[in-house]
């Protein structure tokens, strides 16, 4: 297919972000979904001049809809859903709405006017839950087990459902950890290339974590954003896990992001009981073996890569907020 026009929603997160780049890089025109005042955001700022912001809401289902019928694409990129899985169990109705809600609207439009765009859904390794395998793979059996992934487990099955129904060219993207420097620091695996960062350079002098011991499949979000290009890319729709198939734990993380700074993550890491999460009866590990097979996609930048550059891209943002001088 000759590039046209690509609708991304959420591409004011991280993973927007380098999808758009990916896309732009091989001649789409990219329109954008953002809420008011997303255009300025760091991640995707630097992208104000190269793609068309879209105003809208996962709530406000006319905004979808006008988004979609305004630009009429050949692909749209389903990435946008509140995505700290703890706040899910705060406000479970507006995730259900936010999540499975907009994937519904954005199936029904496409099959109603628009049958020949090609629409991939952004979902997740945390629909397996308390999987009964590791890894997991595309007929594993979901278990579900926080609002969160219950949401999300309502949009894939519209996907599938609209696919095998409508016929439309609709693939679910069943994403497993992924991280770059553009993660909010929420998320764990930002504060460990944050507090790294920040230790090395005598910013503070610990880092609290929950279990060291918990167990993720992490990959750089720029490899998954490859992932479901080649998904819209693809003769057929299909449904894809995409991980690196590795598992690894909080503790290796926090290992190889002190290290990368010259320190022992032993001397400056914290356990706080506060912050530990029940423990998962199976691993959250993705099997890629289709997507290798059907899409030629495997990841390109390794755990220590990903780990390392996240450190190295939070100790130059640290020297840069006081005036240091960036590490030669």
């Amino acid at each position: 297919m000759s590039p046209g026009t690509a609708l991304i929603t959420g591409v004011s997160g991280q993973d927007g972000s380098y999808l758009a780049e990916l896309l732009l890089a091989d001649g789409w025109r990219v329109a954008g979904l953002v809420r008011p005042g997303e255009e300025t955001l760091a991640v995707v700022g630097h992208l104000a001049g190269d793609i068309e912001f879209v105003r809208g809401d996962l709530l406000d289902r006319a905004s979808l809809r006008d988004a979609v019928l305004t630009r009429v694409p050949e692909r749209i990129f389903h990435l946008a859903a509140p995505s700290f899985v703890p706040d899910s169990w705060l406000r479970p109705a507006e995730y259900v709405a936010a999540i499975a809600g907009s994937c519904a609207e954005l199936l029904a439009v496409v099959a109603e006017e628009l049958p020949a765009t090609r629409l991939v859904v952004a979902s997740s390794g945390a629909m397996f839950g308390d999987a009964p395998e590791s890894p997991q793979r595309e007929d594993t059996p979901f278990r579900p087990t926080n609002p969160y992934a219950v949401a999300k487990l309502a949009a894939h099955h519209l996907v599938g459902a609209m696919r095998s129904g409508r016929g439309l060219h609709a693939s679910s993207a069943i994403l497993y950890n992924h991280e770059s420097e553009r993660r909010p620091e929420q998320f764990v695996s930002r504060r460990v290339s944050r507090g790294a960062a920040a230790i090395s350079l005598g910013a503070a002098e610990s880092l609290s974590l929950g279990s060291l011991e918990a167990v993720r499949d992490w990959s750089h979000a720029r490899d998954m954003m490859r992932g479901l290009v080649l998904m819209a890319d693809a003769p057929e729709p299909d449904d894809y896990v995409l991980a690196s198939g590795v598992g690894h734990t909080v503790g290796e993380l926090a290992t190889i992001a002190f290290a990368s700074v010259g320190l022992d993550s032993r001397d400056y890491v914290v356990v706080d009981d506060a912050l530990r999460r029940p423990p998962e009866a199976t691993p959250s590990v993705g099997d890629p073996d289709r997507a290798r097979r059907k899409l030629g996609w495997r990841p390109e930048i390794s755990f220590e890569q990903l780990v390392e550059g996240m450190v190295r891209h939070d100790v130059r943002e640290l020297q840069e907020a006081v005036g240091r001088p960036a590490a030669t």
